[in-house]
């Protein structure tokens, strides 16, 4: 059957009646096409499933580059190219194990090597721990803290309703916690890690050393956060314990990688650039499927789905797949480089990197005259219950971006499962809903369109 795509006619003053209701019945079909005929998942599937874990600098990320670059072929876009990147490659070695040594009782805990983090002697490490809630906390004891493992316990905090807010507030004890403990001369760190539920997964995570010399850099490691709670309750009736973690990661040198990049040419004006993307890489304990395997696709969903219905954009549309996200940031920091050199103009941006969850809204950068033009999008989006269009951050690798005159936007899904699964061996492609994951692309779609359709406020006008 051939498919009706209804073009929007645009006066001076907005969108009017006529293309408003045509606006309306584009809508439909992109999220018809996404919820009957979408390729996001099977995408998915095959990242997960087939290549797996994809951290920078590993063979597995070579090939889901591989594999994207060949599917984004396989739409039929204008250009599809590879960006080269210089991307850290860390190993995490051997399975760590810990354990709390209570006396003569020795009890073991769930734990994982930080991204970034030194190895343990080959023995492993033994040391008297001390907790503290933060780095605050660990800035006022001083000496106390000399040859012993700094325990970072704060727990996410269960009241926020949007749960990165929570996430927010504690996880500069696993970013910088090594670095801060190192100084006073503590031996290592255990981070309690960054979930709200219970459980014996240890999530993972970046964490930086920042301009310490090397010799002075300890091991460190996220506990599970039932693992914390026995520790945390274990160390109140025996302060004397010891704890042993053993872990054998390094660092190896620096490997030439790729951003992954398919593009959709403006036909009025191709000058001006809309970029839509996710990370690539994941870590390494899981398939990385919610974060950011989901993104990823969905992104791809977004130009397979505009390809399908032969539309031909204002301005030109890329879809970008970065490198490097989780542990440096390199391929979003290459994009900008690149983009700077070539005095690109980037109106707009938009990343999903918060989960393949049912989606709720966008969070968004841009000044007000801009965040009033999207929240007017609101009819559009109701009917998908797709409500909230709030200031926020929209995302890591677009946040590279400087063009003069850009609004940001991030895919805001429901994020109450999300740290469930953040950076831990559950994330898994079994973890996804197909639905949700589709529901997620339809509504990005939606977004893109009307932004370059509409266009954005610039400075001082329309």
């Amino acid at each position: 059957m051939k498919k009706t795509f209804f073009l929007a006619v645009l006066v001076l003053n907005g969108l009017t009646s006529f293309a408003q209701s045509n606006d309306e019945k584009n809508i439909k079909l992109f999220y018809k096409k996404a919820l009957t005929d979408s390729k996001c998942y099977t995408w998915l599937e095959y990242l997960s499933n087939d290549i797996g874990a994809r951290l920078s600098g590993s063979q597995n990320a070579q090939l889901a580059i591989n594999y994207t670059k060949a599917q984004l072929e396989s739409l039929g876009l204008d250009k599809v190219y590879l960006q080269e990147v210089m991307v850290p490659h860390w190993v995490r070695g051997e399975k760590e194990t810990a354990s709390i040594l209570d006396g003569k009782v020795k009890t073991t805990v769930p734990i994982c090597a930080l991204g970034g983090s030194v190895a343990t002697p080959k023995g492993g490490l033994t040391a008297e721990v001390i907790e503290v809630q933060g780095i605050e906390e660990l800035k006022t004891l001083g000496d106390k803290v000399k040859g012993k493992i700094v325990f970072f316990n704060r727990p996410m905090n269960p009241e926020n309703i949007e749960t990165f807010k929570s996430y927010g507030a504690c996880v500069d004890q696993r970013f910088a916690g090594a670095k801060e403990a190192a100084k006073l001369g503590a031996v290592g760190t255990i981070v309690r890690s960054m979930n709200l539920r219970l459980d014996d997964f240890p999530h993972t995570g970046a964490q930086s050393y920042g301009d310490l010399p090397k010799e002075q850099y300890i091991p460190t490691a996220a506990i599970s956060t039932n693992g914390a709670e026995l520790l945390s309750a274990t160390l109140k009736s025996n302060p004397a314990l010891r704890f042993y973690f053993k872990q054998s990661c390094e660092t190896l040198p620096d490997v030439l990688s790729y951003n992954v990049i398919g593009e959709l040419t403006g036909t009025v004006t191709p000058e001006n650039i809309m970029v839509v993307g996710g990370h690539l890489d994941s870590w390494d304990l899981a398939d990385g499927s919610h974060d950011d395997g989901a993104g990823v696709v969905q992104s791809m969903e977004v130009v397979r789905i505009l390809k399908s219905f032969n539309y031909k954009p204002k301005n030109t549309i890329r879809v970008v797949l970065f490198m490097n996200e989780e542990n440096g940031g390199k391929g979003g920091a290459k994009y900008e480089e690149v983009s700077k050199q070539k005095n690109e103009n980037h109106i707009f941006a938009l990343e999903s990197d918060s989960g393949g969850f049912t989606p709720r809204g966008f969070s968004i950068e841009a000044d007000d005259a801009n965040l009033k033009k999207i929240q007017g999008f609101k009819d559009f989006f109701e009917p998908y219950l797709v409500h909230s269009f709030t200031i926020g951050h929209a995302g890591s690798d677009i946040g590279h971006l400087t063009s003069k005159a850009i609004v940001k936007a991030g895919l805001k899904p429901d994020s109450q499962r999300y740290f469930d699964y953040h950076h831990a061996a559950n994330d898994k492609f079994d973890a996804i809903n197909k639905r949700e994951l589709e529901l997620g692309a339809a509504t990005m779609t939606t977004l893109l369109y009307l932004i370059d359709q509409g266009g954005i406020v610039l400075p001082g006008g329309n």
